[in-house]
């Protein structure tokens, strides 16, 4: 997530004493089924490997995100996602150094529908190596935002391997988001002038452990769109809750979701179990993998398929921005 910058230590003193929540209900229609199983092995070393010290932190232009670069290229390869570009590498056209966001895609099976997008997305850049002298210099990103990449590679997995998608889906690992938004600034530039035809985009943010509240995860901008209702609709459950910590920091503005809904004017917002209660080690080397709750993130990735799949599949656009 990119830089919250003074807003954190005022928020872990001021979520400890509050934990009034809202949820939006789910409704009584009736979910897609899903037979599938998010393995959750496959889940734990993804995010392991991706967050390990091999990758020194993923900032932005280094070394360390070029591993991470071929890793999820290799992943999209070995799962039948297709380059959406010539390549699976995008150019950021607004960082100095040569740097790429990922981007694969699965066509969708309806003549029409395959016209319209869906985008699933998280970003796989973090913060890098501590200047400071101390024993643990990387900024690992676990939950920031390894765990959004793990879920996100898993969705496109689930699409690639059922086919279960009439729309198209567009699978984004973004770079520059802790440099700020620049993966998704310079995406979508390319994307317009393609009048790419957005329907919708999920941002998976900081869904490495679970909150202790009576719904699964928020979503940020709750109140832009119908987002959150028609999840919680399409899954059965209280998938999505509101987050008031949310909308006083307006994490809307603060992830790449921000970018696509500036250019397209449509639902784009991100998911995340990220409370400000839950996570002490946010932009901090103790962001691990051995923090991590797989079983969470696996469950959590589950518990969205059905509400992906609808999303991919139905006849008209159901999820719309707040009038």
């Amino acid at each position: 997530m990119k830089k919250l910058y003074f807003l954190i230590p005022l928020v872990f003193l001021a979520c400890k004493s509050s934990t009034t929540t809202t949820t939006e209900k789910a409704s009584n229609a009736n979910p897609i089924e899903v037979s599938y199983k998010v393995n959750e092995t496959e889940i734990s070393d993804f995010l392991k490997y991706l967050s390990s010290d091999e990758m020194e932190g993923r900032e932005t232009g280094t070394k360390g995100i070029e591993k991470a670069a071929v890793f999820l290229e290799d992943f999209l390869k070995k799962n039948n996602i297709k380059p959406y570009f010539k390549t699976y590498r995008d150019t950021l056209t607004n960082f100095k150094s040569p740097a790429f966001n990922i981007v694969g895609v699965i066509e969708g099976t309806d003549p029409e529908l395959k016209k319209e997008f869906v985008v699933l997305s998280a970003h796989y850049d973090h913060i890098g190596i501590e200047k400071k002298d101390q024993a643990d210099k990387i900024n690992n990103g676990a939950n920031d935002d390894a765990s959004g990449v793990t879920s996100v590679a898993a969705m496109g997995k689930y699409f690639s391997e059922t086919k279960s998608n009439k729309r198209s889906i567009l699978i984004v690992f973004f770079a520059g988001e802790e440099k700020g938004l620049l993966g998704s600034k310079s995406l979508v530039e390319k994307l317009k002038k393609q009048n790419f035809n957005l329907y919708t985009q999920l941002n998976i943010e900081m869904i490495g452990v679970p909150m202790k509240r009576d719904y699964l995860a928020y979503i940020t901008g709750f109140d832009k769109s119908n987002m959150a209702s028609k999840i919680n609709e399409y899954t059965g459950k209280n998938t999505i809750g509101f987050l008031p910590k949310e909308a006083e920091y307006q994490l809307f503005y603060r992830s790449d979701n921000y970018s696509f809904f500036q250019a397209f004017g449509k639902p784009c917002q991100s998911i995340s179990t990220f409370d400000f209660e839950n996570f002490d080690f946010y932009h901090h080397v103790s962001d691990e993998f051995k923090l991590m709750d797989i079983p969470h993130i696996t469950s959590f990735t589950q518990e969205l398929l059905p509400a992906v799949t609808r999303i991919a599949v139905s006849p008209t656009q159901e999820i719309t921005m707040t009038k």
